[in-house]
């Protein structure tokens, strides 16, 4: 035996799933422009790092071949 039901949803849920499916976009849109901006602030961090000289960099205490590993210390463990 089967049932089968002809009862539609609602307008109200056609609404909040509408609703739903764009506010999700937005919301995958903004997590991708703040991934985005962060990753370009290290970029420029890095350069700035880069455009130091040795001296400057001793000062900070930081060696040429340590300014990737130091701008990314806190996503990877290296």
């Amino acid at each position: 035996m089967s049932y089968h039901s002809t009862a539609t949803p609602s307008l109200a849920a056609n609404l909040h799933g509408a609703l739903s499916n764009v506010g999700s976009f937005f919301a995958a849109l903004g997590r991708g422009i703040v991934a985005n901006s962060s990753g370009a602030r290290r970029l420029e961090r890095i350069e700035r790092l880069e455009a130091k000289s040795d001296a400057e960099l001793a000062e900070l205490g930081l060696r040429r071949e340590d300014i990737l590993h130091h701008v990314f210390k806190d996503l990877y463990y290296i």
